[in-house]
């Protein structure tokens, strides 16, 4: 059933630079969602729907958005077995998303490819989550390299596998790129435009930083959803990735 809001004001084309940028609606209502979609209008025309908003009845606004003509990332990082993997992927391609992320793990990743067969649907795989450093990872049991060399690692295994991307943070981008050609999509979330604080990041760079290094999408929540004028505050964001696009 469709939603009585009016999400946008003109509808993109394809090719819109503004799909370069990716909003994250880290939000815990559907309402209030919707209410900063308004006042974004058509500065944003591509969403992030996480679990905070997924959980809360956020599948209905990623209908909802795909009914209005924007894109939608689901950033639910699956990882479980094989089966249940492929059967949720299957699953959730039926929603019209356009982006939506697993974890890279070797068989996640296969499932999810076989999972999304037949759809639209891309398949971005996790590399190593951007609030996380060296340290974080040897907590976590991986006792040898760097958080950079596992980055690599799993992008390597993802290119073999045929994901359509990775997400990795922006400071990776460069060498990521050099591993996955142009073929595959890497898509860079921890951006902080100058000026605002990292937050629970840590491997953080700039919109044109991370445009220069190879990122194709960039992934910004609190610097646009916690603004004053979020409006305002994508659209400037998106006047910094244009500048560094054609530079």
């Amino acid at each position: 059933m469709r939603s009585a809001m009016s999400l946008s004001v003109d509808h993109p084309p394809a090719k819109d630079i503004r799909h370069k940028l990716i909003i994250g609606l880290d939000i815990p209502s559907v309402e209030e969602a919707r209410s900063v979609i308004r006042r974004i209008g058509d500065a944003g025309a591509f969403y992030k729907i996480g679990y905070q908003l997924a959980y809360a009845g956020g599948f209905d606004l990623v209908r909802e958005l795909v009914d209005d003509g924007k894109k939608v990332f689901l950033d639910l990082k699956l990882h479980d077995i094989g089966n249940t993997v492929e059967e949720g992927v299957r699953s959730i391609s039926r929603l019209g998303a356009t982006f939506l992320t697993v974890h890279a793990y070797p068989q996640t990743m296969r499932a999810a490819v076989a999972g999304k067969a037949g759809s639209s649907l891309k398949i971005l795989a996790v590399t190593v989550l951007t609030s996380y450093d060296d340290q974080d990872l040897i907590e976590a049991g991986y006792a040898a390299g760097s958080t950079a060399d596992l980055v690599a690692k799993r992008a390597g295994q993802a290119r073999e596998i045929g994901i359509d991307g990775i997400v990795c943070a922006a400071p990776e981008a460069r060498r990521m790129r050099g591993i996955l050609g142009r073929e595959q999509l890497i898509v860079t979330p921890g951006i902080r435009p100058s000026g605002s604080p990292a937050g629970d990041q840590k491997r953080i760079l700039t919109p044109a930083d991370a445009i220069h290094a190879g990122a194709d999408h960039l992934v910004v929540g609190r610097p646009i959803i916690g603004a004053t004028d979020p409006r305002a505050a994508a659209q400037a964001i998106m006047d910094e990735i244009s500048a560094a696009s054609e530079a």
